[in-house]
Parts: structure tokens; C-alpha cells; sequence
């Protein structure tokens, strides 16, 4: 059997941080209001929150498993209502 892999969150943190740099583009106009960029930014942290799942299936590790899950629905979600928010704002 081959040797543990350390417990890795930094995919999990990727993630975030692409959701929080997408609402910091949001705020500029107005979270109210949405924004398609940075709606598009936050839902891109769902890549990373993949990757991390994937590493928290190889590793075992219900902890790794569980925040990138929380991540990737986090990042959709608040990628989804910024993006929507953008669309009515613009109509």
C-alpha cells in the first residue's frame, strides 16, 4: 500500500477565493444588481471545488470531501444569482 497523501484544502480555498473576487466585482455596481463577469468569476470556483473533491475521494478524507462540496455549491450559487441579478438589472 503506498504512503498517505497530506489532507490538501487548497483547492477548497481556490474556490472561495474566486467567489469572493466575483462579489468584489459585483459590489463595484452594486451587489443589488448583479453582475455577469463576476457572476461568471464566482461560478468559476466551481472547477477548483471539483478538483477538490476529486482529491478528497483519491484521499478518503471526509473533511476535503465535504468543503469542496460546500465550495462548488457555493460558487454556483452565488455565480447563478449574480448573473440572474445582472439580467433583470440590464432589462
Amino acid at each position: 500500500m503506498g504512503e498517505p497523501v497530506p489532507d490538501s484544502k487548497a483547492p477548497a480555498l481556490i474556490a472561495l477565493a474566486l467567489v469572493a473576487a466575483g462579489v468584489a466585482i459585483a459590489a463595484v455596481g452594486g451587489i443589488l444588481h448583479g453582475s455577469i463577469g463576476g457572476g461568471i468569476l464566482a461560478a468559476a470556483g466551481a472547477i477548483p471545488g471539483c478538483i477538490g473533491m476529486w482529491k478528497g475521494i483519491q484521499q478518503e478524507t471526509q473533511t476535503t470531501l465535504a468543503l469542496s462540496v460546500a465550495t462548488v455549491l457555493l460558487a454556483l450559487g452565488v455565480g447563478a444569482a449574480l448573473i440572474v441579478l445582472g439580467i433583470i438589472h440590464h432589462f
